[in-house]
């Protein structure tokens, strides 16, 4: 008989989940490339992503906001399809031990369904990474946003952990949202309900994402 499987602690997770998303897109890539003045090729700029104090009504509480920090890895990173991107990233607790991780970012966003795409990809090809269930597209009731989810596991020593994950992308807001409750990083990644978190998914979203002006 093996040895028991051991949970990563919130901090392991939030790492794991950081530096699988920073692929989410970077900060006006087409300033960078001299391409700022091609406005029209872009949306235009409506809606923005706000790291509310809690999320999913209250469930769920900023530990810490990490836009500054974490987040410019997410802007620094070259896109010519993102314009203007500001990072939205956090990390959220619930009472039972659970973990949410929201990274994202806002701004002019050319191809949202490649963005979103792209999004899971990173997840599945950081180092450690391996992606066990495909991403699947969610539309939940009520919801005019698709919504594309996955599972992936990651190995830290001995240890492998279950990371489910959701991501969004429109034409000014793009994330993703890791969700690990108390009992689940230890799960088998064919049980998790992703279409349970595709339904938490865009209720943050509706919860996060907010008019400009």
């Amino acid at each position: 008989m093996g040895p028991p499987k051991k949970k990563l602690s919130a901090g392991a997770i939030v790492a794991i989940v950081l530096g699988s998303l920073v692929v989410v897109g970077g900060l006006g890539y087409g300033v960078k490339a001299g391409l700022d003045g091609v406005t029209g090729s872009f949306p235009e700029a409506k809606h923005k992503l706000v790291v509310s104090q809690t999320v999913l009504d209250g469930e769920f509480t900023l530990v810490s906001d990490l836009s500054d920090t974490q987040g410019k890895e997410i802007e620094d990173t070259p896109d010519f399809t993102v314009k203007d991107a500001t990072a939205a990233v956090g990390q959220y607790s619930a009472e039972d031990g659970s973990v949410l991780v929201l990274s994202g970012m806002y701004g002019q966003i050319k191809n949202p369904g490649t963005t979103r795409s792209s999004i899971l990809k990173g997840a599945a090809t950081d180092k450690g990474s391996t992606l066990v269930v495909k991403p699947r597209d969610f539309t939940p009731t009520g919801y005019d946003v698709t919504v594309s989810c996955q599972v992936t596991t990651s190995k830290d020593g001995l240890s492998t952990t279950t990371l489910p994950m959701c991501a969004w992308g429109d034409e000014n807001t793009a994330a993703a949202i890791a969700l690990v409750g108390a009992g689940e990083t230890t799960a088998d990644p064919k049980d998790i309900d992703l279409a349970g978190l595709a339904e938490k998914t865009v209720r943050i979203r509706a919860e996060i994402r907010k008019p400009i002006g």
